[in-house]
């Protein structure tokens, strides 16, 4: 007896998902999304202030956009991810869809839903796909694990601590605590 073939997903499921609904694209394998909540979002606007006031200041060529927005890490019809934060520098991967293979910086905000995908699946699928710096952070936890891919390092640090980005050879630094 042959057994039964799972269904392979691909980019135009994920368009012909329903208003509303939101999902990314693994390898084929569609992960639905939950909706996210207020810290999440309070997270999510302050690194995107933070983050573009400095590319701002310093009339940087990166760019940043914060979910939804459309990655195609792999430049696939299998794999489609939208990160809470993408920083991408080189501008020839944008189109008006979306990013068109590896942002330079990658910051997923962990949610209860989300941590196998955020912490195991995302962050191999990110390092393989030449992401240089990976962010997750844990509200609950009160951290942030940086994985500098290009280094092969990883460090955690506390909301409370001054947090160095390693594409911007550390002139940047975040503290996540913002009370």
């Amino acid at each position: 007896m042959a057994l039964a073939q799972e269904k392979l997903y691909t980019i135009d499921d994920i368009y012909a998902l329903p208003d509303g609904k939101r999902a990314e694209l693994i390898d084929g394998e569609l992960y639905m999304m939950s909706p996210p909540g207020t810290t999440h979002q309070r997270i999510v606007s302050f690194l995107n202030r933070t983050i573009g006031n400095y590319i701002q200041e310093q009339n940087g060529d990166c760019e940043i956009f914060p979910a939804p927005f459309a990655v195609f890490l792999n430049n696939d019809e299998h794999t489609y991810v939208e990160p809470d934060i993408s920083v991408i520098c080189d501008k020839s991967k944008l189109d008006e869809k979306g990013c068109n293979g590896a942002p330079d910086w990658v910051i997923e905000i962990v949610s209860p839903s989300s941590k196998r995908m955020d912490y195991f699946i995302k962050m191999e699928k990110y390092r393989r796909a030449g992401v240089r710096e990976y962010w997750i952070v844990d509200a609950a936890k009160g951290n942030v694990f940086v994985y500098d891919f290009e280094n092969d390092d990883i460090n955690t640090y506390g909301f409370e601590d001054q947090i160095p980005v390693n594409i911007y050879d550390g002139d940047l630094k975040i503290t996540m605590k913002t009370e």
